[in-house]
């Protein structure tokens, strides 16, 4: 299933501080890459890369070893047109802005799911079921 991966699995795959969760994230990127379903947005691409300098601490030359494996994703590219559906999804469904965009860009790309751990689970928003994959069963 084409899934969009939110900033927090990126993240939490470099968060050794959370031991379960960055289990978790990695196994999410591996076996989404494997199947060539994962798909990624630019917005996601930059929201890491400043997670990741300036929480995680990361070193620049593995940020860049990071964005390396990450742009052989499918990368959905902000654009006006893409902006504009956000608007209106943030006018529709009361998102944030930036979580519009992000929804936006799983919609536009055709994936069923978004995985994030920062939306409402099982919500359903432009065709696109948003599942936190953190989450307790």
């Amino acid at each position: 299933m084409r899934s969009l991966l939110d900033t927090n699995i990126l993240v939490y795959a470099d968060a050794a501080d959370h031991a379960a969760r960055q289990r978790r994230a990695i196994d999410l990127i591996t076996a989404s890459r494997a199947a060539g379903t994962a798909v990624l947005s630019t917005q996601i691409m930059q929201e890491y890369v400043n997670v990741a300098l300036r929480k995680l601490r990361l070193p620049h030359a593995l940020v860049r070893e990071r964005l390396n494996f990450y742009r052989r994703f499918e990368i959905v590219p902000t654009s006006p047109d893409l902006i504009a559906g956000a608007l209106d999804l943030h006018v529709l469904h009361g998102l944030s802005f930036y979580d519009a965009l992000i929804v936006q860009a799983a919609a536009t790309s055709g994936c069923q799911r978004l995985l994030t751990e920062d939306m409402q689970h099982g919500a359903a928003i432009a065709g696109v079921r948003i599942e936190n994959p953190f989450r307790e069963a």
